[in-house]
């Protein structure tokens, strides 16, 4: 039997623990996998793309647990009704090749983006940051409020997005926190909502290369959290603001981002930071007050591991996770055939099959 967490089941989850204790704790198991960076099989993500969006495969082990992410990215779904992002992912023992975890990540995607996030901004935003830009005001928006409010206390957002119903749904519900200490206000174009912003976050959803925040908009001393630009052809800042000199770049996995992020529009030398190197010691986080740090964010397979575990140790601790029998246990393995044989009983699991399978769990899950 393979553990399942469903929408409603992440609904639970979260429900018990609040989205900003589970997006801190998930940014916590993320920084941990990112300080044991050798230790896992790394690739870029493995994409089909098609005129209307891409269908994406993510995948990585680190020799114990092996985890992969499907996602799609489509930005005109909404005119349909339909979510722009859906994503499902496994986790599985490397051992026996067996999956432990078939779970949604659609949701869980937002919440590990915000997590990731924050945490990189963590390490390099002016540690006094109270003032927040947040351009792109649709589903990843509220997860990013959420994050930054609680995990470096942002006070103020000032939001901005061309869909003027998206940054009222997006006030609604930041008030709707009940944080009489946030200060939420909307304006009419990106360059209004940057102005005073310690941080800027640009999560749009458009599949172009689009101009969304120009240098002039940068001042000295900002982080820029640019989240939106994922793919080959998307892309949200002006190649000019990577040119700066007051300006270093810092990203998640260098192979992937040289296609994917902003920095798709540099020539290959351009230099960059890999989010790991600065968790080691390898390299420097922000010089001064006055550098602009833009971590160049695309999602990186690490994440989605880390994210697949949380979720796999959160449902085991909270008791009776639900399970389905997507992998059959047979008496006899040799005999696969038998269980569509006339007179067959059942699929059912032998003794030994939940024995085994047990011992496994309580190996992968031990301190």
């Amino acid at each position: 039997m393979v553990e399942y967490i469903g929408i409603e089941g992440i609904q639970r989850i979260v429900g018990r623990i609040g989205p900003a204790a589970f997006i801190e704790g998930l940014a916590a198991e993320i920084e941990t996998d990112y300080r044991r960076w050798s230790e896992f099989d790394k690739s870029a993500r493995h994409a089909i793309h098609s005129p209307g969006g891409v269908i994406e495969l993510m995948p990585t082990s680190d020799g114990q647990m092996y985890s992969f992410k499907y996602v799609n990215g489509h930005p005109k779904n909404t005119a349909k009704g339909l979510l722009t992002v859906t994503a499902f992912g496994v986790l599985a023992d490397v051992e026996t090749g067996y999956p432990l975890l078939l779970s949604e990540l659609t949701v869980t995607t937002a919440l590990r983006t915000a997590a990731m996030s924050a945490l990189a901004a963590r390490w390099l935003a002016r540690p006094d940051s109270r003032v927040m830009a947040l351009i792109g005001n649709g589903a990843q928006s509220e997860f990013q409020a959420i994050a930054f409010a609680h995990m470096l206390g942002i006070r103020a957002f000032r939001l901005y997005d061309v869909d003027g119903q998206a940054m009222k749904k997006l006030a609604r519900n930041l008030q709707g926190l009940g944080r009489h200490d946030l200060q939420v206000t909307l304006h009419c174009s990106a360059a209004e909502a940057v102005e005073g912003a310690d941080i800027v976050t640009t999560v749009t959803a458009d599949k172009r290369n689009a101009t969304i925040l120009t240098p002039g908009m940068i001042a000295p001393g900002m982080h820029l959290n640019a989240v939106g630009g994922d793919c080959p052809g998307k892309t949200e800042l002006h190649a000019d603001i990577l040119r700066r000199p007051d300006a270093r770049v810092f990203v998640e996995y260098e192979p992937q981002s040289r296609v994917e992020g902003e920095i798709q529009q540099m020539p290959a030398d351009f230099a960059v930071t890999e989010f790991a190197q600065l968790l080691s010691g390898a390299a420097p986080g922000r010089a001064s007050p006055a550098e602009v740090t833009i971590f160049d964010s695309v999602g990186f397979a690490l994440e989605d591991y880390s994210a697949l575990r949380y979720l796999y140790k959160l449902q085991r601790q909270q008791g009776q996770p639900h399970k389905i029998d997507l992998i059959p246990h047979l008496e006899n393995p040799k005999n696969l055939f038998g269980l569509l044989a006339a007179g067959n009983p059942s699929a059912a699991i032998t003794k030994a099959a939940a024995r085994l399978a047990k011992s496994r769990t309580a190996e992968l899950t031990a301190p």
